[in-house]
């Protein structure tokens, strides 16, 4: 399965691209790195500049119907500048629109709330979302790794970096569901 991961140009938490990335790539999975413009990205590590990361694709280029999946990586600027990009935010509500599935993890569901699809889900996130999250309708909960098949599409969130072993592994399964 082709799977999407969608990163601003800078900003993403390094890890939350990295370990998902790699744990598709071990599950037999094609990662590829959507961004909204080309070159590379720059992940960061909490503040401070981490490793960059080519992209394979430019968001207004690319299509939600060649993906069967999204990952949205945390990291506090990451979302907060896709939720400013009209084509991002267009890209992220077409998987929920086509009942692709989606993980998310930290601050990654902030694009969803811009996207308007977090109403009747319940999901987790980066602890500062909940007021974002439960103001566009949705119901945060404090755990690991929440799934919600409230909707159009099944949804994968965790908190954060710590969560990341539960969170790879749920969303593999539901990827994995997804593909059969």
């Amino acid at each position: 399965m082709r799977i999407a991961f969608l990163t601003a140009p800078e900003g993403v938490e390094q890890v939350e691209l990295t370990e998902p990335w790699q744990a598709a790539k071990n599950a037999g999975h094609e990662p590829v790195l959507v961004s909204t413009e080309s070159g590379e990205i720059q992940a960061f590590n909490h503040l401070d500049k981490g490793d960059t990361f080519p992209v394979d694709e430019v968001v207004g280029e690319a299509s939600a119907d060649s993906f069967g999946a999204l990952v949205l990586p945390g990291g506090v600027a990451n979302p907060d500048f896709l939720r400013m990009d009209d084509k991002a935010v267009s890209f992220v509500k077409d998987f929920f629109e086509q009942g692709r599935p989606v993980a998310a993890i930290c601050h990654g569901p902030w694009t969803m709330v811009e996207a308007d699809v977090v109403r009747g889900r319940t999901m987790t996130s980066w602890p500062s979302l909940q007021t974002d999250i439960r103001n566009a309708g949705g119901t945060w909960v404090d755990e690991q790794v929440k799934i919600c098949d409230q909707g159009p599409n099944k949804l994968v969130t965790s908190r954060k970096p710590d969560d990341l072993k539960a969170f790879c592994d749920a969303f593999l399964h539901v990827f994995s569901e997804g593909a059969g």
